[in-house]
C-alpha cells in the first residue's frame, strides 16, 4: 500500500512541492509496499532466496517478513554497500545480506556471486527459487567468464560507464563477458522452479535489461556485445574477445528448456512512480503530465530539451497550460572528457537545464536518482530555482565551466541546492519535475 505523505502548496514553497513528489515516487517503488501480491505459496520443498541490487537489502527484508514462520527459508542476497535497511542490518533474518561495490564491481561481489553459485547446487523440483532482482544487479552480482578477470572487468565497467553507452548497451556487454547473468543463473538453479520479482530501472522494463537478466532469456548475442564495444572504442582482453568471437559465451535463448515453468513478475516500475507523483500533484492543485519513462540521451541535452518544453509553457501556454508541473523519467547518460569533475545524471542534466533556462521565471526544476545517489555523490541530485545563475555568479561560480569540466556536482553544493535524502533502499531510475508557476 503506497504511504500517503502530506505535499506542501506549490506556491508559497516549490522546493518543497517537488521534493515531496520525488518522496512520493520513491514510496511507491518501496520492496516493503509492493512485495506481498507477488509472492508465491511456499513449495512442497525448501525456498531458496537469491538476488542482487540496490534494492536487494530492502526485498530480501520485505520477503522475510512476509514468508510463513514455519516454512522453510534461506538465501543470499548482494547489494551496494550502505544499503542494507537499517531495520534489518540491527535484527538481521533468514535471509543473508552482504554488501559490495556499485558501478565498478570488487572481490566482494565476485565473492558473493560465487557463493550464489554454489548455494543452487543440490536443488530439486520440489525446491522453490525466489529470485530478487533490482537496478545496480550487473555490478553487484560480478562473476566474470571463464579466463576473464575481476581486473578485466573492472576496466571494461569503467571505460562503458564513462563512454556514454546506453544501459541496455552495458548489460548486454556485461552479461556476455560474466558466468551468472544473461540467463544463466536460472540455468544454474535446475531443476527446482524459479520465481523472479523485478524492480525496473531500465527505460522500456525488458527484464533482461535489469542487472543483466540473470534469470530470464537473453535475446542479444555475442556479436552485438563485440559491436558495442566497437561502437565505443573499448579495447578488451585477448581471453575476453576470443570467448566474444567464438561465441563461447553465448547466453541462454527464448525458448531454452532451462526456463521452462519459470515466473517472472514486476513488482514496481518507474511509470508507477511517476503516476504517483503525478497523483499528489494534482491533489495539492497543480496539474501534472508524465512525459515519458522511458527518456534516454546525454545528461545536457537532455537538460536542454525539457528547459525548451518549460520556457514554451511559461512563456505561451503550450503544449501546457500553467500552473503545472512535467514529470519524466528514464535514464539519461554522461560521457565523461574531463578529470576530476564531480557529479552524476541529475545534476548534469540540471546544469544542462539551468543553463537552458537561464533564470525563466517561475521555472523549478528537481532531478534526483530514486536510489537515492547520483552515480558516486552522496546525493541524490539537486534543485535549479529562477535565482540559481544569479546566485552562483555572486559565488563566483560559471555553469558553462563546470559543466565544460562535468563538475556539475560542485557547482550546485555551494548553492546549498543539493537533495541528500541518503540511500532509499529501492531504484526505479531518474525522477524528474520540472514546476512552471
Amino acid at each position: 500500500m503506497q504511504r500517503m505523505m502530506h505535499t506542501p502548496s506549490p506556491h508559497t514553497d516549490p522546493a518543497a512541492f517537488l521534493r515531496a513528489l520525488y518522496d512520493t515516487a520513491v514510496s511507491r517503488a518501496l520492496p516493503a509496499d509492493v512485495t506481498a501480491a507477488y509472492l508465491p505459496a511456499p513449495p512442497k520443498g525448501r525456498t531458496l532466496v537469491l538476488g542482487a541490487g540496490k534494492a536487494g537489502g530492502a526485498m530480501a527484508h520485505a520477503v522475510d517478513s512476509l514468508w510463513p514462520q514455519h516454512a522453510p527459508l534461506s538465501g543470499l542476497v548482494v547489494t551496494r554497500y550502505d544499503h542494507v535497511p537499517p531495520a534489518y542490518r540491527a535484527a538481521p533474518g533468514r535471509i543473508e545480506v552482504v554488501e559490495a561495490a556499485h558501478p565498478v564491481p570488487d572481490a566482494a561481489g565476485r565473492d558473493a556471486a560465487a557463493r550464489v553459485v554454489a548455494l543452487t547446487h543440490g536443488l530439486t523440483a520440489d525446491d522453490l527459487v525466489l529470485c530478487l532482482i533490482s537496478g545496480g544487479g550487473s555490478a553487484l552480482l560480478s562473476l566474470p567468464a571463464a579466463g576473464v578477470s575481476l581486473e578485466d572487468k573492472q576496466a571494461i565497467n569503467k571505460a562503458l560507464l564513462k563512454s556514454g553507452a546506453a544501459i541496455d548497451e552495458m548489460n548486454c556487454v556485461r552479461k556476455h563477458l560474466s558466468a551468472i547473468k544473461g540467463g544463466r543463473l536460472a540455468a544454474m538453479c535446475a531443476p527446482a522452479r524459479v520465481v523472479t520479482l523485478l524492480i525496473s530501472d531500465v527505460p522500456g522494463d525488458a527484464p533482461e535489461v535489469i542487472a543483466s537478466g540473470p534469470t530470464v532469456p537473453d535475446t542479444t548475442t555475442c556479436a552485438d556485445a563485440l559491436a558495442i564495444l566497437a561502437r565505443y572504442g573499448i579495447d578488451v582482453p585477448p581471453a575476453a574477445r576470443a570467448g566474444l568471437e567464438s561465441g563461447a559465451f553465448e547466453t541462454p535463448k527464448p525458448g531454452d528448456p532451462c526456463f521452462d515453468g519459470h515466473t517472472v513478475h514486476m513488482i514496481a516500475t518507474p511509470q508507477e512512480s511517476l503516476e504517483a507523483a503525478a497523483a499528489a500533484a494534482r491533489a495539492a492543485g497543480i496539474e501534472a503530465h508524465v512525459l515519458s519513462d522511458e527518456i534516454e540521451g546525454e545528461s545536457r541535452e537532455v537538460g536542454k530539451v525539457h528547459a525548451a518544453l518549460a520556457r514554451a509553457v511559461a512563456r505561451r501556454g503550450q503544449p501546457f497550460a500553467k500552473p503545472c508541473v512535467l514529470l519524466s523519467g528514464g535514464e539519461t547518460t554522461v560521457t565523461v572528457k574531463a578529470k576530476g569533475g564531480r557529479g552524476g545524471r541529475a545534476t548534469e542534466f540540471l546544469l544542462g537545464c539551468a543553463v537552458a533556462l537561464q533564470g525563466e521565471p517561475g521555472v523549478y526544476v528537481l532531478a534526483a536518482d530514486t536510489d537515492g545517489i547520483d552515480g558516486i555523490e552522496d546525493n541524490a541530485g539537486a534543485l535549479v530555482t529562477p535565482d540559481t545563475l544569479a546566485r552562483a555568479a555572486a559565488l563566483g561560480l560559471k555553469a558553462d565551466e563546470h559543466l565544460d569540466r562535468n563538475d556539475a556536482y560542485n557547482f550546485f553544493k555551494p548553492l546549498g541546492d543539493l537533495v541528500v535524502p541518503g540511500p532509499t533502499f529501492t531504484n526505479v531510475n531518474d525522477f524528474r519535475a520540472l514546476l512552471i508557476l
